[in-house]
């Protein structure tokens, strides 16, 4: 389960999307090009968790990264693990863009993953699964440097087995 939800977290760090092109009147002001290319890098970690491919990763992930997780804080190579991982589990993956805003520093997604886990994943039972999520990347010089994921309690319920039938001869006791 915690596999899973780090690998969810990872993979939506990958989705940093869409500008904050909010208008006012008369306004005329273009999305900046550092939050352009920052939604750029976040495409490409998208894509690599759709493919299953993180050669691309450490062209947009900095060396230092982390990813902030219920495990622990982790770095780029776990990173690209997960999605080898995932992907390895959920050959059928796939993740929507819900709604993204970036700026010179941050993106924020809200995504959506879809597919048909195998049960390799640890904690995450076989079967389909449709979950959604909220990303946060930090960016610095044009690389993802910080990555915070959240998701719903119930969302992360989906993804958990469920409990074992309690044993006779615990109830005994």
């Amino acid at each position: 389960m915690k596999k899973i939800l780090s690998l969810f977290a990872a993979g939506l760090l990958c989705s940093f999307i869409s500008c904050n092109n909010e208008k006012t009147a008369g306004d005329t002001k273009e999305e900046s090009s550092v939050a352009e290319k920052n939604l750029e890098a976040s495409h490409i970690v998208t894509k690599a968790f759709d493919t299953g491919d993180p050669s691309m990763i450490d062209s947009v992930i900095a060396s230092d990264f982390v990813d902030h997780t219920e495990r622990g804080d982790m770095n780029r190579d776990s990173l690209k693990a997960m999605i080898v991982a995932w992907k390895a589990d959920s050959k059928d993956s796939k993740t929507e863009i819900i709604k993204e805003l970036a700026d010179d520093e941050y993106v924020f997604s809200w995504l959506r993953f879809t597919g048909t886990s195998s049960g390799t994943m640890g904690g995450m039972p076989a079967g389909p699964y449709n979950m959604t999520s909220i990303e946060v990347v930090r960016f610095k010089d044009g690389k993802a440097v910080e990555h915070w994921g959240f998701m719903e309690p119930r969302e992360m319920m989906k993804m958990m087995a469920p409990a074992p039938p309690a044993d006779d001869k615990t109830k005994a006791k």
